[in-house]
């Protein structure tokens, strides 16, 4: 039950961080272009391979501590990062087919269903 309250708290203050940066972004480039959500997304990405990189490699925490600060914190702040890398991972581990996969499935296939969902949304 404490790790889950670690969690929910991480995860709270990850969205306040995308939220703060991605406002501040957008304020400063304007709305053509979706500014915030392209800088919160890679440097979401930037912060999960320094963090996951920090963890396993200088300090011994456990599972629930990169769990409260990847998941929690990272998974707020953007799941971009979380599907990157899984997808380098994937790539690392020569899993060519399942790499490619993940990366058209989910852009593919999350374009689609949102603008089904959008459609039906329109429906209802």
């Amino acid at each position: 039950m404490q790790k889950l309250l670690l969690i929910a708290i991480a995860g709270g203050l990850g969205s306040l961080s995308r939220y703060s940066l991605a406002g501040a972004v957008q304020r400063l480039f304007g709305a053509s272009f979706p500014a915030g959500t392209f800088v919160v997304n890679i440097t979401g990405c930037f912060l999960f391979g320094l963090v996951w990189g920090f963890l396993e490699d200088r300090l011994t925490l456990g599972p629930a501590a990169r769990m409260i600060a990847l998941t929690g914190f990272m998974g707020a702040f953007t799941t971009f990062s979380t599907f990157i890398f899984e997808s380098v991972a994937l790539l690392n581990s020569s899993q060519w087919l399942f790499a490619a996969l993940n990366i058209t499935g989910q852009i593919v296939l999350g374009i689609l269903l949102l603008a089904a969902g959008l459609y039906l949304g329109k429906l209802v």
